[in-house]
């Protein structure tokens, strides 16, 4: 739990609604949150939906795992409790892109359940919509891709706490889109995505 240092702060409304953002850009607001083991595709898929909504005319933006760390989150580790707060952050900010009216495709591997109900329950407070995409790949399909070598790292001991390996992933209950990585294509993939996106009228 984080512990809330602020004090004497009072939220200040403007004079501009979210509804009024969305009217502006022609789209709705919404969290499509990737979450999966490393190397499952998250960043891959989240980049291609980024390029497919930018063909469309829709605005997006990209919250990927080791970038925000390159950043805002780079005073954390992977510990149990940086993993939370990093979730967290991310969660606030993508909440933020929300009111903006934007389509905020946040890849993470956030491996625990509760941290991802956490989003959603931020989200739903707020009247902002969350979507968990699981990104489903088999821990061997993932560990053969390695793009980064991290898995054959975490073998040899070079790496402590990682998911998978030496720290648990814990698989969403009832994502609301569901993708096999290691049997769909990546044209599959956004394509699922986008459907469910017009589907529920976040993009016309």
């Amino acid at each position: 739990m984080v512990q809330d240092k602020s004090t004497n702060v009072t939220w200040h409304d403007g004079l501009v609604s979210c509804d009024e953002r969305a009217s502006l850009l022609e789209q709705k607001g919404v969290t499509l949150w990737f979450t999966g083991l490393s190397g499952s595709g998250k960043s891959t898929i989240a980049v291609a939906l980024e390029r497919r909504l930018m063909d469309q005319g829709k605005l997006s933006y990209r919250l990927d795992g080791d970038n925000i760390r390159l950043g805002i989150n780079k005073n954390l580790g992977f510990s149990a409790d940086d993993r939370t707060e990093n979730i967290r952050r991310i969660g606030e900010i993508s909440k933020l892109f929300c009111d903006v009216g934007i389509l905020t495709l946040a890849s993470f591997i956030s491996p625990y359940r509760d941290d991802r109900d956490h989003v959603r329950q931020l989200h739903e407070a707020s009247d902002f919509s969350f979507v968990e995409i699981f990104v489903d790949c088999a821990l061997s399909s993932a560990e053969e891709r390695d793009p980064k070598g991290l898995y054959k790292k975490a073998r040899a001991g070079e790496i402590k706490n990682f998911t998978g390996i030496d720290d648990p992933y814990e698989v969403p209950n009832n994502p609301e889109i569901h993708l096999r990585s290691d049997v769909l294509s990546l044209d599959q993939e956004v394509d699922a995505i986008m459907a469910f996106l017009q589907h529920n009228k976040f993009v016309v």
